[in-house]
């Protein structure tokens, strides 16, 4: 009886609780704006109906298909999907979602491989993190800028020497196909492990296989642990080809917002734009040069100028972007590449001339230019750099006329062997960047004339012992090197007097 009791007591205390928030409640119609596909394309869909929807939004189909509003028309409603489309076919609800496409961004993300809704393609489970942000971001304002400072080293002697980055800095790596575009990038990646540099690849039309080869890679050196990848594949709807670039973005602006440095790699950017064009194509969107609709420089300008360096108040944290553009038959005055060019801060130019004769890296040093990294070179560099660009140069001038000429004049030939020679120290395996150090020593050694007496299928030998003697014999030298200070007179003399005891040793041996 007691229990019985109880029980009822129990009872009429919930119903009462039920009762008074039943009480409160009350019932309220909401409109839902569905309309219909009257035409489906290949990554694209035409709708009726919908009203109120806006430009970017999204909206969801059967099977959870989601779709971005491209085109807001007085009769219809263009959209591109964002998913596969072979369920969809006409007649096909739509539905307003009220909100623009995000992804998710925070610490999670590192060492993942993600699409670019942010959905994982590795098998290791969910991402789970506790924020969104929208892919699409205002850049920072100009007052909300500091200028460029610090190094954004890639470990390339060609690179930092003769074409420095910065961190914030928007360096575009443009040549031909196979020239090496990529091979660049992945070293520089690479060369982050000890700079405490965040990096994010994002692949945009690659091959799978390609794809994998270059994750592999990153997990072979010890890259992928402070590495986002989105992966946007060749098969895959041209509309996530579109959005990746900018989802990559707004992943790696989390991060520099945080005050961290973040290298972002877009791969490539030609196939972004040919996306652009067939979407803009199947939504009849008027075309212009070369087919392309008329805002393809804005697509490209909106997405570069978020890389940045922010200003202390805000942080400090910087977006150092390497778009990769992929011209044809080196024509680097085409209509992308150009727009590119004028958005960017310099540009590595890759030559396959150099390449078939085994210039590893294949860098135009003549084509190739950085607006802003020359004043964020360390100091070291400044005192090497200046004459060896400028005797590369007469090199490559002088080696082109001497071609046409047999009787060369001793000043003349010497010019020519000791370029040949910085040509050879130039050369640079994949998979190995170089210290700073390391490298004043070697470029510092052939511009001193120390290599001239050795001839050139030697000079990777030499080089080799040369970086081994510098590190182990000039440690403060290398110490002091590294921290940004001057070269003075004696610095130089004891890399060079180093240099060619090592090399006399080596050739005595």
């Amino acid at each position: 009886m007691e229990e019985n009791a109880v029980l009822k007591t129990f009872l009429d205390d919930t119903f009462t609780a039920f009762d008074g928030v039943l009480e409160g409640y009350r019932a309220e119609l909401k409109g839902r704006e569905v309309g219909t596909i009257n035409y489906i394309g290949q990554g694209i869909a035409r709708l009726e109906g919908l009203p109120g929807v806006k430009s970017e939004e999204l909206v969801r189909f059967p099977g959870d298909v989601l779709g971005m509003v491209f085109n807001v028309d007085p009769s219809e409603v263009g959209v591109i999907l964002l998913g596969e489309s072979q369920m969809l076919k006409a007649g096909t609800e739509a539905r307003r979602t009220g909100r623009v496409l995000d992804v998710p961004v925070g610490d999670a993300l590192i060492g993942r491989v993600l699409d670019p809704m942010g959905r994982p393609l590795d098998d290791l489970g969910p991402v789970r993190t506790s924020e969104r942000r929208p892919v699409e971001r205002e850049a920072p304002e100009i007052m909300d800028r500091d200028p460029v400072t610090v190094p954004l080293q890639t470990g390339l002697k060609v690179v930092d020497a003769l074409i420095p980055i910065g961190r914030g800095q928007r360096e575009l790596i443009l040549g031909d196909r196979q020239t090496g575009k990529t091979a660049i990038a992945l070293d520089t990646m690479i060369n982050q492990r000890d700079k405490d540099v965040l990096c994010v690849y994002c692949a945009i039309g690659q091959r799978s296989s390609s794809v994998a080869k270059l994750i592999e890679d990153l997990r072979r050196y010890g890259a992928m642990g402070y590495c986002i990848v989105v992966v946007a594949q060749g098969e895959d709807p041209p509309g996530l080809q579109f959005i990746a670039p900018y989802a990559a973005t707004t992943m790696a602006e989390y991060f520099m917002e945080q005050g961290r440095d973040v290298l972002i790699v877009y791969d490539d950017l030609t196939r972004h734009a040919q996306a652009y064009r067939e979407l803009s194509l199947l939504l009849r969107r008027p075309p212009g040069r070369e087919a392309f609709p008329g805002d393809i420089f804005y697509i490209h300008s909106r997405l570069l100028e978020r890389a940045t360096h922010l200003r202390e108040e805000l942080g400090g944290g910087s977006l150092s972007a390497m778009p990769i553009v992929e011209t044809e038959a080196q024509n680097i005055s085409a209509y992308i590449p150009t727009n590119i060019i004028s958005i960017t801060d310099g540009q590595i130019y890759l030559a396959p001339d150099l390449f078939q004769k085994g210039v590893l890296p294949a860098v135009d040093v003549g084509k190739s230019v950085s607006r802003v990294g020359g004043k964020t070179q360390l100091a070291a560099y400044r005192t090497v750099a200046g004459d060896l660009r400028l005797s590369y140069s007469q090199f490559e001038e002088l080696e082109t006329f001497s071609r046409f000429g047999t009787r060369l004049d001793e000043e003349t030939r010497k010019t020519l062997d000791r370029g040949r020679r910085v040509r050879e120290i130039l050369k640079q395996p994949q998979y190995q960047p170089m210290s700073v150090p390391e490298q004043i020593a070697v470029l510092l050694t052939v511009t001193e004339g120390v290599f001239d007496q050795l001839p050139p299928d030697q000079i990777a030998g030499a080089e080799q012992v040369v970086r081994k003697a510098v590190t182990k014999e000039l440690p403060d030298l290398c110490t002091r090197i590294q921290s940004g200070e001057k070269l003075n007179e004696m610095d130089r003399d004891a890399i060079v007097g180093t240099a060619g005891k090592a090399i006399t040793n080596h050739a005595n041996d």
